[in-house]
C-alpha cells in the first residue's frame, strides 16, 4: 500500500520508511539540483557519492544560506533533532525554497545499543532507512580500517627495531571499533612471545570518537586530509618528543583508504528532497557535526542548507560554532532550537512512564532548560527560532506554556508536525526560518579568542554555556594542558567531552543547574583534527551496552525483512 494511503499513527519508523516509494537518485539529483549523472558514483539505485571533480567544478557558485538545527538538553524520551531537520527541509521545499539537508551518519554502536538509528522518524525520514543505519556506503568501515592501519604500523615499528625510539608506555593512539563494547576499554596486547609483538597496555574507543573521524569531518579535500592525518600525534619517544603518523609513514596509505569515503553521500527524504549524509562524530565525546565537505558543497548547490549539531545546544551547537565554524569559515544564517513538551516535562521532574498525562506545572518548571539554551545561543549572537516538535499527547495548555516562555524571551516559536504530516506539517516552521533568512543574519561571536590559554577556553565554555561557577583540573589534566601549550598547540579550540544529559557533568542534574564545578580529568591533543579534548566527569570514549540493548529486538522476519530497527 502506498504511504499516502496509510494511517501512520503508531507505525514503527521502519515500516513507514518501507512503505515510501523512492525515486531513482540520478535523475532526481539532476531534476532537483542540476547534478549531472556522471558526477555521481551510484551505490545501487537510491544512494550515491558525489565526485570531487564535480565539487571542484562548482566552487564559483554563489553560496546559499545555512540553517543550524540544535536542541534542548536530550532526554530518554528523544527530542527528534534529525527528524526536525528532515521535516524542515521538506517544509522549505514545500514553500518553494530550493533547499537540502546535511546530516551525520549513524554509528552501529548506538543502533544496537540504546540510542537507536539516526535517519529521522515518521514521515520525516531519509531513505533507504535500513541502509543508512546499517553500514550505509561503508564510510565508517573505511575510517575504522584506516585507524587500524595506524595502530598496526605503530606496533610493527616497535617489532622491527623501533628506529624512532617510541616509548611503548607513552603511545596515546588507541584502537577503535564501531560497536559499544565496554570490555575493550582497557586491554593488554603483544602477549605470546617475541614473534607476537611488543607487550603493552592499549584500549579501544568507539569509531566515532577517533581523531580520524574528526579529521574526516573537518578536512576540505584529499590534500588537506593527508596533511591532517600526518599531523596526528600517536605518542612520544623515550626523550618525550612527539611522534606523528607522518613519522611512521602511514599518512599516504591512510589517505588511500579514505579517498572514496570522503566523497559526500547523497540520498533522498520520503518526499524526494535531497540530503547529504556524511561523517558522524558524537557531540558528547567529539565535535558532533557532519563533514565540512558536505556542508560547503550543499551551499554551492542549494539556496538554503539545513544542518544539525549533535545532542543539546550546549554540546553540539557550541562545538559547531567554536570548532567547525572557527576552522572552516562557515557561519549559520539562522538557528532552530528543537524543543518537545515531553522534554520539558522530564526537565520538570516527570518520569518517562508518566509523560502522556497532561502536566502544565512540570512544563512550566522544565522550561528553565529551554530558557538557558536560548540565552546560550545569544552568547553567540544568534536569535533562535524554537521548534516545538509535536507529539500526539501534547495538549494545547502545555504548548501554550512554551509559547508564553518564547514570547517572554522575544523568540519566534513554531509548532512542527512533520513526524505525522511530513513537509506540510513543517510549513509554519519553514516560513519562520525563511522570514529570518530574508531579514539578514547577525554577526556570529565565538565564545573565546584563539590566543586565550587552553584552561581559559575550557573555563569560558563551562561558565558561559554550562552555567558553572568554575572548573577544576586534575593534576594530569593540568600537566597535559601545559605540555600541549609548550609544544605549540595552545591556539587550538577545545572540545569538551561530557555527559549530554545535563548542563553539568552530573547526568542527574536536570533543568538549568548553575554554580557547579566542572571537573576536567584528562586533556588530549588532536593535532590533526585541530582541537584539544577535555574529558570531564565520568564520560567514556567507548560506550557500553545497556541492560536491554536494542540488538535483542532486531532480527529478520520470515520474509527476510528487518524488524526492530528504530
Amino acid at each position: 500500500m502506498a504511504l499516502d494511503n496509510l494511517d501512520t499513527l503508531g507505525m514503527p519508523d521502519i515500516e513507514i520508511a518501507r512503505a515510501a516509494k523512492m525515486q531513482r537518485l540520478l535523475p532526481l539529483a539532476e531534476e532537483k539540483l542540476g547534478i549531472p549523472s556522471d558526477a555521481l558514483v551510484p551505490y545501487g539505485h537510491f544512494k550515491a557519492k558525489l565526485t570531487f571533480d564535480y565539487i571542484n567544478s562548482i566552487q564559483s557558485n554563489t553560496d546559499g544560506k545555512l540553517v543550524l538545527v540544535t536542541a534542548v538538553t536530550p532526554t530518554p524520551a528523544g527530542e527528534g533533532k534529525t527528524t526536525t531537520s528532515v521535516g524542515l527541509n521538506d517544509g522549505l521545499n514545500k514553500i518553494g525554497v530550493k533547499s537540502m539537508v546535511c546530516l551525520r551518519e549513524p554509528s552501529l554502536g548506538p543502533c544496537f545499543g540504546m540510542k537507536g538509528g539516526a535517519a529521522g522518524g515518521g514521515r520525516a525520514q531519509v531513505l533507504p532507512m535500513e541502509d543508512i543505519n546499517l553500514h550505509f556506503n561503508g564510510d565508517f568501515h573505511a575510517i575504522t580500517s584506516a585507524h587500524s592501519l595506524i595502530s598496526a604500523m605503530i606496533d610493527n615499528h616497535l617489532q622491527w627495531g623501533n628506529e624512532l625510539d617510541i616509548d611503548p608506555r607513552r603511545i596515546t593512539w588507541r584502537r577503535v571499533v564501531d560497536m559499544n563494547d565496554r570490555a575493550l576499554r582497557n586491554i593488554t596486547i603483544g602477549l605470546g612471545g617475541a614473534t607476537q609483538g611488543v607487550p603493552r597496555e592499549d584500549g579501544f574507543d568507539i569509531t566515532v570518537a577517533s581523531e580520524l573521524m574528526a579529521i574526516f569531518c573537518l578536512a576540505t579535500d584529499l590534500k588537506d586530509l593527508q596533511a591532517r592525518v600526518g599531523n596526528i600525534i600517536i605518542g612520544k619517544t623515550y626523550a618525550r618528543k612527539p611522534v606523528t603518523v607522518r613519522d611512521i609513514g602511514a599518512d599516504g596509505a591512510v589517505t588511500v583508504l579514505l579517498k572514496d569515503a570522503i566523497q559526500p553521500n547523497l540520498v533522498q527524504s520520503i518526499e524526494h528532497n535531497l540530503a547529504f549524509i556524511h561523517g558522524g562524530p558524537f557531540a558528547n565525546i567529539a565535535h558532533g557535526c557532519n563533514s565540512v565537505v558536505a556542508t560547503k558543497t550543499a551551499l554551492k548547490l542549494a539556496d538554503v542548507v539545513v544542518t544539525e549539531a549533535g545532542f543539546g545546544a550546549d554540546l553540539g551547537a557550541e562545538k559547531f560554532l567554536d570548532i567547525k565554524c572557527r576552522q572552516s569559515g562557515l557561519r549559520p544564517d539562522a538557528l532552530v532550537l528543537v524543543c518537545t513538551i515531553r522534554a520539558m516535562k522530564m526537565q520538570g521532574g516527570v518520569a518517562k512512564a508518566d509523560l502522556r498525562a497532561e502536566n502544565v506545572e512540570a512544563v512550566t518548571e522544565g522550561c528553565i532548560n529551554l530558557r538557558r539554551h536560548i540565552q546560550n545561543m545569544r552568547e553567540f549572537g544568534l536569535e533562535p527560532i524554537v521548534a516545538v516538535n509535536h507529539f500526539i499527547h501534547d495538549t494545547d495548555a502545555e504548548i501554550e506554556i512554551v509559547r508564553e516562555v518564547c514570547a517572554d524571551e522575544g523568540i519566534v516559536m513554531a509548532v512542527a508536525r512533520h513526524w505525522a504530516e511530513g513537509g506540510a506539517g513543517a510549513v509554519e516552521l519553514a516560513e519562520a526560518v525563511k522570514a529570518q533568512l530574508d531579514a539578514g543574519s547577525a554577526e556570529i561571536k565565538l565564545i573565546y579568542p584563539d590566543d586565550a590559554s587552553l584552561e581559559q577556553k575550557i573555563e569560558a565554555v563551562a561558565t558561559k554555556i554550562y552555567g558553572a561557577e568554575s572548573i577544576v583540573l586534575s593534576a594530569e589534566a593540568a600537566r597535559s594542558l601545559r605540555e600541549i601549550e609548550k609544544i605549540g598547540f595552545g591556539h587550538l579550540p577545545v572540545c569538551i567531552a561530557k555527559t549530554q544529559n545535563s548542563f553539568s557533568t552530573d547526568p542527574k542534574k536536570l533543568g538549568a543547574p548553575s554554580g557547579h564545578v566542572v571537573e576536567v580529568r584528562e586533556a588530549t591533543l588532536c593535532a590533526g583534527a585541530g582541537f584539544v579534548v577535555a574529558i570531564c566527569g565520568a564520560i567514556m570514549r567507548m560506550p557500553g551496552l545497556p541492560r536491554h540493548p536494542a540488538a535483542l529486538d532486531i532480527e529478520l522476519d520470515e520474509d527476510g525483512l528487518i524488524v526492530g530497527l528504530a
